[in-house]
């Protein structure tokens, strides 16, 4: 695979650039399926694709068709992007490395505004020849200089060869982006739907072409690369290698990755016209990371409601005992707390079945150990992994959909078993907890849709599970809240309307009459379905 490798390309300019990382259209899942969502909801906008991704063995085959308003799609791959370097001594720009370490410096600083006239100087440089090229950073002597310096000042772990190549690492993808964004395709207005590289290519094409970015944030990115971070087995700890244990908990590898992504996020912040998060927690989250208030909006998801209609209707009387999970088999969606509830659930009501829902190519490994698990706790019976398969199918039979996950954002998976009648048992992580119980007061006033327990705690969520299976007038008030809740608070033309107030403002800033066509109408319904 070509570092630089465009699959479409209709050579017109797009009215908007979704700028993707490790989602859309390669990894199905609930970003994707708002990303669908959004392309397949505004046929009168055309889109272009740019997706970022580690390597090409990480993905396979495109997950969703490509629909008609999609005028271009490049992939790129970052883990690729500069091993191939060939080592030549070099000098480097002085002048521009002691910007680079300017805008080091201001990152660090978590709070207040960054000096945008430097930031932005130092980020044009990224790139040029004549300024900071790869094989600067990669082999010159100021390049070097600047590592060791920081080394010296900053770094707490003993191995400099660890820092050296973690510094280069995650440095030098920002130059794939800064090839990325001299070479895209022309686009009217940028929107990006993370932090992270995506948001950083973000930054290079805003300041580069001074075109407006919205910036949408289904989790928050930082949050979620510090759970990666402390999972990842590829990160070695000082601990291991001198066979002690160290005061923190996260080696300072880690911080240096966590602290990275925390920089090229305020840049993204300070660049976006609006950041959108999907709930007050993680609008609150944003401020707090370095966020202008005034700039960050809520759009919660939303969803067909009427997709799930004949869903709803055709449910079968009384509670079916089955717990349904639906979702990837990966560790972040915790399968094995889903699991060991089973043996508990189980106990209470023996002819109970968990069904686990989703795709396990994502970590093979991860998914044999959740297998296993269910035959050490002899579940063979009662719990099933099913693989990918149609919503509606699921929901049609289960009653009561689980999330166990360690982070989530707003997940879809809840509004669409609400709309089709079945209630939710979910942890308490993101809004969660406002889906089920309701985040206002008027919300509240509905009713709780079903339960919310704590993460990694399987004795309460059987509990919570067997509470609702086992009480009929209990099920039947989560199930009748949920419906009310979904059906006026999370619709997808509420949705769609909010976004397209968004596109219209963005768009109408590079041009006072030259509107995408029929952009002034009202936002459209949906004319097809969400992937899954």
């Amino acid at each position: 695979m070509k570092e630089w490798d465009r699959v479409i390309d209709s050579g017109r300019e797009a009215d908007v650039a979704l700028l993707l990382e490790g989602t859309y259209p390669y990894v199905s899942g609930g970003v994707s399926s708002w990303v669908h969502q959004i392309i397949n909801g505004f046929p009168m906008l055309s889109f272009s694709l740019i997706f970022l991704g580690g390597s090409p063995s990480d993905y396979g085959e495109i997950k969703y068709p490509l629909l008609p308003n999609v005028r271009h799609l490049e992939r790129h791959y970052l883990l690729e992007s500069w091993q191939k370097a060939i080592p030549r001594p070099r000098r480097g720009n002085a002048e521009v490395f002691a910007q680079i370490r300017g805008m080091h410096a201001a990152l660090r600083q978590r709070q207040g505004r960054l000096p945008a006239e430097e930031i932005a100087e130092a980020l044009r440089s990224l790139g040029r020849t004549d300024r900071l090229s790869r094989e600067d950073f990669l082999f010159s002597e100021e390049a070097w200089s600047m590592i060791t310096d920081h080394y010296e000042r900053f770094c707490t772990d003993p191995s400099f060869v660890d820092y050296f190549w973690t510094v280069r690492t995650m440095h030098a993808p920002l130059f794939l982006l800064s090839r990325v964004a001299d070479r895209m395709p022309p686009c009217r207005v940028l929107h990006s739907i993370s932090t992270g590289y995506a948001g950083m290519l973000g930054v290079l094409v805003h300041q580069r072409r001074g075109l407006p970015l919205i910036l949408s944030e289904h989790g928050i990115y930082t949050k979620e690369r510090k759970i990666d971070l402390a999972q990842a087995d590829w990160i070695p700890d000082a601990s291991e290698a001198f066979g002690g244990s160290l005061d923190d908990d996260v080696s300072y590898i880690r911080h240096l990755w966590i602290r990275f992504f925390e920089g090229i996020g305020r840049l993204a912040y300070d660049a976006s016209e609006v950041i959108v998060s999907l709930y007050e927690g993680n609008r609150q989250r944003q401020i707090a990371d370095g966020a202008d208030p005034e700039r960050c909006v809520i759009i919660p998801n939303g969803i067909n409601v009427e997709r799930f209609l004949p869903v709803r209707n055709s449910r079968p009387e009384g509670v079916p005992p089955i717990l349904g999970l639906i979702g990837r088999v990966v560790p972040i969606k915790d399968i094995k707390t889903f699991i060991r509830a089973m043996r508990g659930v189980c106990n209470a009501i023996p002819e109970a079945e968990g069904w686990i829902i989703g795709p396990e190519d994502e970590d093979p490994e991860y998914a044999e150990e959740c297998r296993n698990l269910v035959v050490s706790l002899g579940l063979e019976d009662n719990v099933r992994f099913l693989g990918f398969r149609k919503v509606e199918e699921i929901l049609s039979e289960i009653g009561l959909l689980v999330l166990t996950s360690i982070s989530e954002a707003l997940p879809l998976v809840i509004l669409e078993g609400f709309a089709a009648g079945v209630p939710a048992l979910a942890t308490d992580v993101g809004s969660c907890r406002d889906l089920i119980e309701g985040g206002t007061e008027e919300d509240r006033a509905l009713g709780s849709a079903g339960a919310v327990v704590s993460i990694a705690n399987p004795e309460e969520t059987a509990r919570a599970a067997i509470a609702l299976l086992t009480d009929e007038e209990r099920w039947r008030a989560a199930r009748d809240a949920g419906i009310a809740r979904v059906e006026r608070f999370y619709t997808q033309p509420l949705m769609y309307e909010r976004y397209m107030e968004l596109y219209r403002r963005c768009l109408q800033m590079q041009t006072d009459d030259a509107e995408p066509e029929n952009a002034d109408a009202d936002a459209p319904p949906a004319t097809g379905e969400a992937g899954h």
